[in-house]
């Protein structure tokens, strides 16, 4: 492993490379702008239901998918070179591509970014020195943060890609294994701390398994339950006043993933008393895996006081896997922000581009462009759940479907008053219930209305 004198770390850090040095600060231009490099419905400081656009929909840019993410796919390698790489310096190039980020998220106008530890530093020969790698570009990214004002939404463990999880991390059959991914979440967390995190996630990548014949589930959950509160534990101790979230993801790798769902979550959480320190963040390309909507997932979450915050993407609907697009569907847009704005927004949380260009979408002004996209389709769906909710009837219709709970025994019911035996008296003295439409077309035409 190459030598790592501290004089390279700050020599580096002050971004004397300028690495999309065609582009310049992201700007608002409207709707009619035709330069691809502009914001036409982000406007951040236009005020939306009382406050900044900018703190409804508090972005940040993913690490991974942004600067490590080359194209690389089952068939075939990479398709795209970073010019922060440095072929055969793993420091070096983690340095360079610190520069490039922080670069990459003031001309974007980001408020927030996230990272895996393996995004921001490599891993060493040993247990010690991938820790040394970690607190070094730590160092150097508080620097970073400083100068840019630029903030941590969340970091998180990378738990998942070295051989060494293959049967899975905190849920591992192997204790040994089991410790090595204890380092890595105490050292993470420690980075998280020094940063300022806001949240720190647990991704469980590989916790699940493909066959019970060689698992025993109970053991690998209750394992998994320890982990985390001991994980939360140490956080706590040592400072960390955030939110620890769990990302729900249904397949892919593992065949039974632990964390399927929203509802799988809750569960789980509620069932190893952890619900009051983990909150769960959701990605859209995951809810699609697991058969929901994204807006499904979202609203299960403030159902049972779980939201946290929000991995924004989107998946293809003809590929049965994660393939992690900028979104570009307004119809999502709008569905999540209605139930955002009416939940009273994201809190603590924020909205990460877990997303990627397509392997061949090989020029670095793409980035900027799928990050572009993807910003100003939220904020458009932003403004247009906006309008709905304070122009149209839509709240009066929904609320009108629920009327009979507003009086009498419906009220009753609703504040737990009635016994079974009640309820049955009432139906054998009331005559067969009025067919009320669900009005769903209606409901349709509304969301269609508003898309100008």
């Amino acid at each position: 492993m190459e030598a790592k004198p501290q004089t390279m770390a700050i020599n580096l850090t002050l971004g004397q490379k300028e690495y999309f040095p065609k582009i310049k600060k992201i700007k608002y231009e409207g709707q009619d702008s035709d330069n691809p490099l502009s914001f036409k419905f982000y406007d951040s400081e236009k005020v939306v239901s009382g406050k900044p656009m900018k703190e409804h929909l508090k972005f940040a840019v993913a690490y991974w998918h942004t600067f490590c993410g080359t194209g690389g796919d089952p068939f075939g390698p990479g398709t795209k070179s970073f010019p922060w790489e440095i072929p055969g310096k793993p420091m070096q190039s983690a340095y360079a591509k610190l520069d490039a980020a922080f670069e990459f998220f003031t001309k974007l106008d980001v408020e927030y970014y996230c990272f895996h530890d393996r995004d921001l530093a490599p891993e060493g020969e040993n247990v010690k020195e991938s820790v040394q790698f970690l607190k070094e570009l730590t160092k150097a990214a508080k620097v970073k943060q400083e100068e840019s004002s630029v903030k941590l939404l969340w970091g998180t463990a990378n738990l998942f890609s070295h051989p060494r999880f293959m049967n899975g991390a905190a849920t591992n059959p192997d204790f040994d294994v089991v410790t090595f991914a204890a380092s890595q979440v105490k050292a993470a967390l420690d980075a998280t701390i020094e940063l300022g995190g806001c949240n720190y996630v647990f991704w469980g990548g590989r916790e699940g398994y493909s066959s019970l014949l060689n698992t025993k589930m109970k053991k690998e959950l209750d394992h998994l339950a320890i982990f985390l509160s001991k994980a939360r534990d140490y956080g706590r101790e040592n400072g960390f006043k955030g939110t620890f979230l769990i990302e729900p993801k249904p397949m892919e790798p593992s065949k039974h993933q632990y964390d399927f769902d929203v509802a799988t979550v809750v569960s789980f959480l509620k069932n190893y008393n952890l619900e009051d320190d983990f909150k769960i963040n959701i990605e859209n390309n995951h809810a699609t895996l697991a058969g929901h909507t994204f807006a499904h997932e979202i609203q299960t979450a403030y159902n049972f006081n779980a939201f946290g915050s929000l991995d924004i993407n989107q998946g293809d609907p003809h590929n049965g896997w994660d393939t992690d697009e900028f979104l570009s569907n307004i119809y999502d847009a709008i569905h999540i922000m209605l139930v955002i704005l009416e939940e009273g927004g994201l809190k603590t949380g924020g909205m990460n581009f877990d997303a990627k260009t397509r392997r061949n979408s090989t020029d670095l002004e793409d980035i900027f462009i799928g990050h572009i996209h993807a910003m100003d389709t939220l904020a458009r769906g932003l403004l247009i759940a906006d309008e709905i909710l304070r122009k149209s009837n839509y709240k009066d219709l929904k609320q009108k479907r629920y009327k009979s709970f507003d009086k009498d025994k419906g009220l009753h019911f609703t504040k737990n008053k009635l016994g079974l035996e009640e309820l049955a008296n009432i139906a054998s003295n009331i005559s067969e219930p009025e067919i009320i439409s669900g009005k769903q077309e209606l409901f349709e035409s509304i969301i269609n209305k508003y898309i100008k």
